[in-house]
């Protein structure tokens, strides 16, 4: 595969999985996922779906212990929640590629600068 085409493939990558984690993700299903879903399987709830009773894992967790800037799937400081959502699956994607590419950057097979000559080897 020719360097340009790799290149060509990095980068359109890159672009999709941004537009995806920018855009599509503000329309991700609200309900809860398969482990929340399990956690909460023997609770009962209100209409505003906080636990009343019953017994499930899902009534002993607690609040994030760890905060941050892009906890809840959201960047802080933001108002507007699709902004927030979106720029905050942007910078998860942006900090992922780089953390991957300085990883395979470190583990690349490297090619040494110069061939050894016949003059080299008879040192």
């Amino acid at each position: 595969m020719s360097r340009v085409k790799t290149v060509s493939f990095i980068v359109g990558g890159l672009l999709v999985a941004l537009l995806l984690a920018g855009v599509v993700s503000n329309y991700a299903s609200s309900s809860p996922d398969g482990l929340d879903s399990a956690a909460r399987r023997g609770c009962t709830t209100d209409e505003s779906g906080q636990i009343t009773g019953g017994t499930c894992m899902a009534q002993s967790e607690k609040e994030h212990e760890v905060g941050g800037p892009l906890a809840d799937y959201g960047v802080s400081g933001v108002d507007n929640e699709f902004l927030s959502t979106g720029l905050s699956g942007v910078i998860g994607v942006l900090i992922t590629f780089a953390v991957g590419a300085g990883l395979f950057w470190l583990v690349r097979k490297r090619r040494p600068d110069r061939q050894p000559t016949k003059v080299d080897a008879e040192r």
